[in-house]
């Protein structure tokens, strides 16, 4: 199935940029940002594209990438955390159509360099593992991805993903261990839990106030009682919370002990501030509630739920929704991609729900034969 009512805000033949600009014009609205910085925030991810900002639609993505379903190269997210506005933003991949995954690095390293004389903010952390990263002739399904957190003012913070499989899949916990030493973090592969793989490393560039270096981190077969096991933050959640987010999200709540994610694993973020300690201080569930759920109405239903549980307003995320799409959440399932409860020391918790910009498809809903999470043994 095609993207429904896939067009830009202007008139001709609609492209990536602009289909994506307006998504993005929409969605700060609804995140309270002003019309002048949601206005350069479109510059910034039309000039992040790049070239395949002007690519019709029609021509299908620019290449298959790992960070949507339909291989859109941009993914949206809102943040949600009591008594505030939800934070708006957007993953992307500036390196997206380069024709191989080196160039793609190459590419991306440079979209990242130019934001960083544009916002005169530091790379070196990347730096100190670029190497590990981005070798000569790269493996795995992405290069460096790219996400702002688009603030008021105009002036977003950065964030870069890496991958730890670039040079093997059979590589990525000794580059992941590598990495963190490099960084200063020497200790912090004693606090990680027991994998299946490791997805990403990512890295806080620029105005952060505490920059961390998070690890992600995938589990395969998850259950309820095995997430909640899987947090050494400091000060977070505990094992009851986070079986709780679990199940509601993954649409078992009314199962306990009998939901595993056996279609699309859950991963987890382990963040790191302290170089002094080996305990992080921030960790994150993320739930593919896509894989979970007959249609996006039933996974708006339990981030709906999810949000009023942590005290959180819920009503910016339909709105985001219709924001993105003219199509009513029963007629596909992925527009929420995953559902995200975030822990970070000293501050509220924090529910993410990752929204799919959907340029070139849109999943169909399941059969109504569909029993969420696949797995609901007895």
């Amino acid at each position: 199935m095609t993207a429904a009512g896939a067009s830009g805000d202007g008139p001709g033949i609609p492209t990536l940029g602009a289909y994506t600009s307006g998504q993005l014009r929409r969605l700060g609205a609804v995140a309270g940002l002003s019309e002048a910085d949601t206005d350069a925030y479109v510059g910034v991810l039309t000039e992040a594209l790049g070239t395949v900002a002007a690519r019709p639609l029609e021509l299908g993505p620019p290449n298959r990438t790992f960070l949507s379903d339909d291989h859109t190269p941009v993914e949206f997210s809102l943040s949600f955390r009591p008594g505030a506005a939800p934070a708006l933003r957007v993953l992307l991949e500036p390196g997206c159509g380069a024709g191989s995954l080196a160039r793609n690095g190459r590419a991306g390293l440079a979209a990242l360099r130019a934001m960083a004389r544009r916002w005169r903010f530091s790379t070196g952390s990347l730096e100190a593992v670029e190497d590990l990263f981005l070798p000569p002739a790269p493996h795995g399904p992405l290069a460096l991805w790219c996400a702002l957190e688009l603030r008021p003012g105009g002036v977003p913070r950065v964030k870069v993903y890496l991958n730890p499989s670039a040079s093997g899949a059979g590589q990525a916990a000794g580059t992941v261990r590598r990495a963190l030493v490099r960084l200063g973090h020497g200790r912090a592969a004693e606090a990680l839990p027991e994998a299946d793989g490791y997805p990403f490393l990512a890295l806080d560039l620029g105005d952060w106030q505490e920059p961390r270096v998070k690890v992600y981190l995938r589990h395969d077969g998850l259950t309820p009682g095995r997430a909640g096991l899987l947090s050494e933050a400091a000060g977070g959640p505990g094992p009851a919370v986070v079986e709780d987010f679990f199940r509601t999200a993954a649409g078992g709540d009314a199962a306990p002990g009998g939901l595993r994610l056996d279609r699309r694993p859950g991963l987890t973020c382990h963040a790191f501030t302290d170089t002094g300690s080996a305990t992080p201080a921030g960790f994150t569930l993320h739930v593919p509630v896509r894989d979970y759920a007959g249609h996006d109405g039933e996974a708006l239903a339990r981030a709906t739920a999810l949000l009023g549980r942590y005290g959180i307003d819920p009503s910016p995320l339909p709105r985001a929704l219709s924001a993105l799409t003219g199509r009513r959440p029963e007629d596909g399932v992925g527009l929420i991609a995953y559902l995200a409860l975030a822990h970070q020391r000293g501050r509220a918790p924090r529910v993410t729900a990752y929204l799919s910009c959907e340029a070139y498809a849109v999943r169909p809903p399941e059969p109504a034969a569909f029993r969420p999470a696949g797995a609901l043994r007895g």
